[in-house]
């Protein structure tokens, strides 16, 4: 009994899509919303099985937030000289800003290897939830496994690129920071990058579904990947934003109420529980729709508005109506 039960728990049940062809969504806000209430349970046994690869990168995260919510508060100490400031906080923030660069660089640097190990678990998302989003069945072990063991080469070197332009981008910063008070010309590059390290992140969009959907090089995804962004650049934006919500109130709460603890408590449940999965999905509803309007046209045999009513249904249906009454004449 134990067995089938953990077996349908992870692996689903077989089946079509969530709808019958006279009750499809006819726009993708109404199909994102619809399959969103319907797979909200799904999003925990998804994160769940993906969990192995994201929980190196949300530990770091967490431990660096805790470290500079740490080094905000000994340094507010030292500043109002409080009785409890001993010689090794003084000496941590005599350097001041150095110690913190320094405090903030390991972090990330510890990041690389957390972010690398995530690529084939972001395939596996982009996969079961690409799916869910335009409401196709997928079995949720069995689909994701599937996808991280046919896609990990590609899926890794993206996030490898990820986890390296962090620290390039925060050396970046600080070097040409640095060199920009004496001679404004530096605020080019300074900003050149940071601009790199914002269309990387809306990049990241489409490139984990494009790698799942099509048959592309490397260089391919990318390419189209980048075009997509730019192209769709309110929605993509827009998505990115919404994907932030969470890690926004956790910084909100913690900057200005004395409850940083619980709000990293709670950042730190959202995506132990359910975070992955549901970023995922919204990035599957927004490439999707993407993918129908830019790519699929052009692909010979490819179908465009999979989950959407489209004006042929009602056509079909009449005719099928039609055909079964002509049958019952000719009987």
């Amino acid at each position: 009994m134990f067995k089938r039960v953990f077996n349908s728990y992870f692996y689903g049940k077989s089946g079509k899509g969530d709808f019958e062809k006279d009750d499809l969504p006819r726009n993708r806000w109404q199909l994102f919303w619809e399959m969103f209430r319907i797979r909200f349970t799904s999003f925990f046994k998804l994160n769940i099985i993906a969990l192995p690869f994201f929980l190196p990168t949300l530990v770091v995260i967490v431990l660096i937030i805790n470290s500079l919510l740490g080094y905000g508060a000994i340094l507010q100490q030292v500043q109002e000289g409080a009785d409890t400031v001993t010689p090794e906080m003084l000496a941590l923030v005599d350097g001041d800003m150095e110690n913190l660069y320094g405090l903030i660089l390991s972090g990330l640097i510890w990041l690389i290897p957390a972010i690398t190990i995530s690529g084939p678990g972001q395939a596996g998302l982009a996969y079961v939830t690409r799916n869910w989003a335009r409401d196709e069945h997928a079995f949720v072990f069995s689909d994701f496994k599937d996808a991280v063991k046919e896609n990990w080469k590609q899926s890794l070197l993206f996030s490898l690129i990820t986890s390296l332009l962090p620290a390039a981008l925060f050396l970046g910063w600080v070097f040409y920071g640095q060199m920009a008070q004496n001679n404004w010309i530096w605020l080019i590059p300074k900003y050149f990058l940071l601009s790199v390290g914002l269309l990387w992140s809306l990049i990241l969009c489409y490139a984990y579904p494009m790698l799942v959907t099509y048959q592309l090089p490397f260089t391919g995804v990318l390419r189209n990947s980048l075009l997509m962004a730019v192209g769709k650049l309110p929605q993509t934006v827009g998505i990115r934003l919404a994907a932030l919500i969470p890690m926004t109130i956790c910084v909100v709460v913690s900057l200005f109420t004395p409850y940083s603890l619980f709000a990293l408590m709670f950042l730190g449940g959202y995506y132990l529980l359910m975070g992955c999965a549901v970023s995922r999905f919204l990035f599957a509803s927004v490439s999707n729709a993407a993918f129908d309007q830019l790519l699929n046209p052009r692909i010979e045999g490819a179908e465009v508005g999979r989950g959407l009513k489209k004006d042929d249904d009602d056509l079909d249906f009449e005719d099928f109506e039609a055909l079964n009454d002509n049958s019952e004449a000719q009987d």
